[in-house]
């Protein structure tokens, strides 16, 4: 009766204590976070609930497994396995706890500056910093669930004495990886690129969207991703369009026939960039910038807040130019030299072929005198 009744009470009581102290802990940190509600911290914290209470009873059950005299001969091998959950659990509580941490510090950062690009670089530095603190609690954690069986402890002694000839191995074996682990903290605490810049790599446009210690991931505007590893930033130039200010001016180019109304279309473009949401009211302009002998080249200036404002701009001045002037000046649009030119306002053509200018307080001569 013994043998059955002490397995019971040792199991059994420790998953209850578990499931009593796990009841209790949730308790407090829902009572904490209703009482202060502006910070997220005590709702983070209880996200990591499963993995306290995996190593509550972990603890309990390695604590109390050799009381419970049960499968005596495997007693050595479950309690090794009771140790490897018991150091997992705690890793996986460690990166819960400090993701909440982190995750509450930046919540506060972004609720207390309104500079869009200061919290995408604090964003970047925190995901940045999170992968690491990751990567060195499961190193440790994996190097501690290592050392656990006697072989590895053994051999502790000879891999520390080979520890510089296989550094130098690794390092070279790996160089490309640490190469980019490297660019990627540099990224991080450099603040050459952040999370949502928008970015121009390789004749591509898109937004930053993720960034790892190895590589970085680009979201086009047509929703494609772009991956890369972080190196490429750190070598190579690239355009980044929300250092700084993110305003941003806009040109927009048309070619054109000679006799295009250039200050008709000056008007024209404030009127169109008035009706338009997305100018920003700083600047516009536009002028002559080149010429052929069969077409001339308009140039307007825009601005606007935003890479995302200065192309939807962009695009309503191209369209709203070209229906204005296919509408009042058709024949301002280019055409080919062989085909017939339609005559602008104004100018009529005679029996001879040439076209003359007609003004209306000119009168036509009768006779000789």
């Amino acid at each position: 009766m013994e043998n059955v009744l002490r397995p019971l009470i040792v199991i059994g009581g420790s998953v209850v204590l578990t499931l009593l102290i796990g009841w209790a802990t949730d308790l407090l940190l829902r009572k904490a976070d209703e009482r202060d509600s502006e910070t997220q911290l005590w709702g983070l914290l209880r996200r990591g609930r499963f993995p306290y209470q995996l190593v509550l009873c972990a603890a309990l059950l390695r604590g109390s497994y050799d009381q419970a005299r049960l499968t005596r001969e495997h007693r050595v091998a479950v309690g090794q396995l009771l140790t490897l959950v018991l150091i997992g659990a705690a890793a996986w509580l460690v990166i819960r706890i400090a993701a909440a941490i982190v995750e509450t510090s930046y919540t506060r950062y972004a609720r207390a500056h309104h500079d869009a690009a200061r919290v995408r670089r604090v964003r970047t530095q925190v995901s940045l910093i999170m992968r690491v603190v990751s990567a060195i609690v499961g190193v440790v954690a994996v190097a501690a669930m290592l050392l656990t069986f006697p072989a590895m402890r053994a051999a502790g002694a000879s891999l520390l004495a080979s520890a510089g000839i296989l550094g130098i191995v690794a390092g070279v074996a790996a160089q490309s990886t640490l190469s980019n682990m490297f660019a990627g903290l540099q990224i991080a605490f450099g603040d050459m690129v952040r999370l949502g810049d928008t970015v121009v790599v390789d004749g591509e446009w898109g937004t930053v969207e993720e960034i790892t210690l190895t590589f970085l991931t680009v979201r086009t505007w047509d929703e494609r991703r772009i991956t890369m590893p972080v190196s490429y930033f750190t070598s190579k130039p690239f355009e980044n369009w929300s250092r700084g200010t993110p305003q941003m001016t806009g040109i927009v180019y048309w070619h054109l026939d000679h006799s295009a109304p250039v200050e008709e279309m000056r008007d024209r473009l404030r009127d169109i960039l008035r009706d338009c949401p997305a100018w920003d009211g700083r600047d516009y302009g536009l002028a002559v910038t080149d010429s052929t002998p069969n077409t001339i080249q308009v140039r307007a200036l825009v601005t606007a807040k935003d890479a995302d404002d200065i192309w939807t701009v962009r695009v309503r001045v191209r369209e709203e130019m070209i229906r204005w002037l296919n509408e009042r000046h058709p024949h301002a649009l280019p055409r080919v030299n062989t085909a017939e030119a339609v005559p602008p306002p104004g100018l009529v053509p005679s029996q001879d072929g040439a076209r003359h200018r007609h003004y209306a307080h000119e009168t036509p001569r009768t006779g000789r005198g």
